[in-house]
């Protein structure tokens, strides 16, 4: 019968240090326990770090509590902790994210394997954690859109990812959001169910 567990992971600055568009993955985490009925977040540890996760019987929700541009060490430990408790046959890797190529609050499921465009969260974790270990897992990356400033050079870019983010910015992201990332949750474990039941 076909059982299937997700780690969603979000990546992003620690909050509430840092409340910035780069932390979006975390905000909407936080919406998302209210969307998919989840437990509150508490402090565990996992992956040897402590962090926030709210455990549900499908869905372990987890922010990586490193820095931004370091997040594939604790994401690789963190996922091996859990298909070492649960089979890794059952079990999806799912990474949220923030995405400067597409609008604001735009929430897309998008492959494993497509470039991580110069995003460094993403580039630590596929440096970290090779999908070909894990055949039958099915790898994902959820993209939650933020826009992007009208100049393009690294400076400004960067200021617009890191500024702190506006109130109704958050709202958008903690409120908004986290029902289109359940839905896409739920496209791919329909699209993982095709593939395994006949």
């Amino acid at each position: 019968m076909f059982n299937p567990r997700f780690l969603v992971v979000s990546l992003g600055n620690p909050l509430p240090k840092y409340e910035s568009l780069h932390s979006a993955g975390h905000f909407a985490l936080n919406g998302l326990v209210k969307a998919l009925r989840q437990p509150p977040f508490r402090e565990v540890k996992l992956g040897k770090q402590t962090c926030l996760v709210s455990q549900g019987p499908k869905y372990t929700l987890v922010q990586s509590p490193t820095l931004m541009n370091i997040s594939g060490p604790f994401v690789a430990k963190a996922w091996q902790e859990i298909v070492r408790q649960h089979d890794a046959s059952s079990t999806s890797l799912v990474i949220v994210h923030d995405e400067l190529e597409k609008a604001f609050g735009d929430v897309r499921l998008t492959p494993w394997d497509r470039s991580h465009r110069g995003h460094n969260g993403l580039k630590s974790v596929k440096k970290s954690l090779l999908q070909d270990k894990f055949p039958e897992s099915p790898f994902a990356r959820i993209a939650i859109g933020i826009g992007r400033p009208a100049e393009r050079d690294a400076a400004t870019v960067s200021k617009y990812v890191l500024d702190k983010i506006t109130v109704e910015q958050r709202r958008v992201l903690e409120e908004a959001v986290p029902f289109d990332v359940a839905k896409r949750l739920g496209e791919l474990e329909d699209e993982w169910r095709t593939e395994i039941e006949p």
